[in-house]
């Protein structure tokens, strides 16, 4: 099974503030190791704040382009994507991460469709 394991944004990410701590830095990067070297890491990266993009919405035919940056509550930092037997492997993979921010943060975990969950 793969997740997609989102690092909520926070007004810090989204203003653009990279973690002041490098040891937060070299953590992370030791978790990222730690994931790479047991075959779970798939894919994964940290997105630059909302006010360098966009979003469209769709309504029919009509498309409408709106210009970032949006609600801290409404966007993501990061992500990784994992594959894994479980949604508890994700939970326990998940829990053993540094926090990624470098004050309160969220981490949201979802199962991907894959193409048996259509057959």
């Amino acid at each position: 099974m793969r997740f997609v394991v989102f690092v909520r944004a926070t007004e810090d990410s989204e203003k653009g503030i990279m973690p002041p701590d490098p040891q937060l830095m070299e953590a992370m990067g030791k978790f990222n190791q730690q994931l790479i070297d047991a075959g779970v890491m798939v894919a994964g990266d940290g997105f630059k704040p909302t006010s360098q993009g966009v979003r469209i919405a769709f309504s029919g035919q009509d498309r409408t382009v709106r210009k970032g940056p949006f609600p801290v509550n409404e966007t993501i930092a990061g992500y990784w994507i994992w594959q894994l037997n479980s949604l508890e492997e994700a939970i326990e993979w998940a829990k053993r991460c540094p926090n990624p921010m470098p004050g309160p943060s969220e981490i949201e975990i979802r199962p991907i469709y894959e193409e048996e969950d259509f057959q």
